[in-house]
């Protein structure tokens, strides 16, 4: 059993460690928005958003995730807002395949004292991959998306992943694919309803995995 300043040095550590995050997500999708606008900037992207009453406690220069990517809000109204996205975020995320029209999910930055309802989301993705098959079961769908080798280190079955920043529990790891299962309430709440075979979504992995990788790695111990 941990004596009780080793506990309390954990919890210190931990606290610290969430502190410091300037924004985080938890993948608790809170509303999906309509892309009503999209302008070129010529090295990046203008993109307005309408979500009616989502925006009205929003102002210049939040962040709000839009389909797992944190991006600043530039101007808005209640219903609406306009975002920034730069052209190093359009080619390595699905803005690049954006379109009017298009569904958003969308979640504001929790608070430290947020209640944490899915896990560690930075809403910096790590790369897009594609939808292949998506399967009706009696409640809800399975999805099996490919899975990029260079990230199957940091996946794990049983463990989260950011799928177009909603947090989802891996059902299924295989070689070259994942499997998660949804809920009729994901589906309802989320641009999930319209994935397709072929509809190419933002993944970000556990950043946790990550940090321990680096860590071990800095001291020659991975």
């Amino acid at each position: 059993m941990a004596r009780p300043c080793q506990r309390n040095t954990c919890v210190g550590a931990a606290l610290a460690f969430f502190l410091y995050l300037p924004r985080m997500f938890t993948g608790i999708i809170q509303a999906t928005g309509e892309i009503v606008s999209l302008e070129n900037r010529g090295d990046a992207l203008s993109m307005r958003m309408k979500s009616p009453g989502f925006f009205k406690n929003s102002k210049l220069g939040d962040s709000i995730a839009n389909n797992g990517v944190c991006l600043s809000v530039e101007s808005c109204t209640d219903d609406e807002a306009t975002f920034c996205i730069m052209h190093q975020t359009v080619v390595n995320t699905s803005f690049k395949q954006a379109k009017v029209g298009d569904l958003v999910n969308l979640e504001y930055p929790c608070r430290a004292d947020s209640f944490m309802g899915g896990h560690f989301v930075m809403g910096h993705v790590d790369c897009t991959t594609e939808v292949l098959r998506v399967t009706p079961r009696e409640t809800g769908v399975e999805v099996d998306l490919a899975l990029p080798q260079d990230l199957r280190r940091y996946v794990i079955r049983r463990g989260s992943i950011s799928l177009n920043g909603i947090s989802l529990t891996v059902a299924e790891k295989g070689e070259d694919y994942i499997r998660v299962c949804i809920i009729p309430e994901t589906l309802a709440r989320t641009n999930l309803r319209n994935w397709v075979p072929g509809t190419v979504v933002n993944v970000e992995v556990d950043m946790l995995g990550k940090y321990i990788e680096n860590y071990l790695k800095e001291r020659d111990l991975a």
